[in-house]
């Protein structure tokens, strides 16, 4: 067994003792901390969730009476297709500037019905003959427009918007109305009395075009005008003026009448009389 000199013996237990006690506080300075997992977080681990933003109204997504926002659709378009005014879904899905939707947003393209009545307590001394009456005719009207029936689609009594002779037919791919001929600022009347709930060049195609309502059910849109006689919202007569024929958007004068059945493009020669 080998010998040492106690000096040398003394040396080398303290450089141990010395390296040791290093190793010891190096490792203390950066213990492992084991966080307890969140809850539904079952990696416990860095995993961080945060908000998903959903589009306005995305509720009522795939409901009945409700449209969700494509890419490249307008509200022009949307309400149109629907057979409804801009106003009105802009109101109905509460937007506030009509130039912007989103895609994905949800919105609605029927009216509203509200079939809840608000009833205020009354006390008995306060309940008249008269009061009786007129809450038994309250309950037996109908809740909404849509209880009422419907009406016949000859009761719009439809007339020509021109004068001129058929350039082309209707076609469910090609053409989604007729095609009239005409010169510039013949004059283009309204088909059936109604209100008018479009005004302007708004519709890619189109041109200068005004779109009626008749009621809940026809739309007819008069496109390619030189001149727009009325305005949004304005009431018309059957046979009134409301432009002035011309070729805006288009490679010839021309009148582009279409008739909308609850939205969808129809024949309008089975409404308009025979010539």
């Amino acid at each position: 067994m080998m010998n040492l000199n106690p000096r040398l013996a003394l040396f080398l237990v303290t450089s141990l003792l010395v390296l040791a006690g290093c190793s010891s506080k190096s490792l203390n300075r950066a213990p492992v901390e084991e966080r307890p997992a969140q809850s539904g977080n079952t990696m416990g681990v860095g995993v961080v969730t945060g908000s998903v933003k959903h589009p306005p109204g995305f509720e009522n997504a795939g409901k009945p009476g409700y449209y969700t926002v494509k890419p490249g659709d307008t509200l022009l378009r949307i309400s149109t297709d629907h057979g409804q005014s801009t106003k009105d879904v802009a109101a109905w899905s509460h937007i506030d500037n009509p130039n912007r939707i989103e895609v994905g947003q949800v919105l609605r393209v029927i009216p509203p019905t509200d079939n809840q009545v608000v009833v205020k307590p009354v006390t008995k001394s306060a309940v008249t003959e008269s009061s009786v009456t007129a809450a038994s005719a309250a309950s037996s009207a109908p809740v909404s427009a849509a209880a009422k029936p419907a009406r016949s689609e000859g009761d719009l009594n439809w007339i020509w918007p021109a004068n001129g002779s058929l350039l082309a037919g209707f076609d469910e791919v090609k053409n989604k109305g007729v095609d009239i001929a005409g010169s510039a600022g013949d004059p283009v009347l309204a088909a059936a009395a109604g209100r008018v709930v479009y005004v302007g060049a708004g519709l890619r195609g189109y041109g200068n075009l005004v779109i009626l309502k008749h009621d809940n059910v026809f739309l007819t849109a008069y496109a390619h005008n030189q001149t727009l006689l009325v305005k949004e919202d304005q009431s018309v007569l059957k046979g009134q003026k409301i432009a002035e024929m011309g070729k805006s958007d288009t490679d010839r004068v021309k009148l582009h009448f279409e008739v909308r059945r609850q939205g969808k493009p129809v024949d309008p020669a089975k409404y308009l009389p025979a010539r």
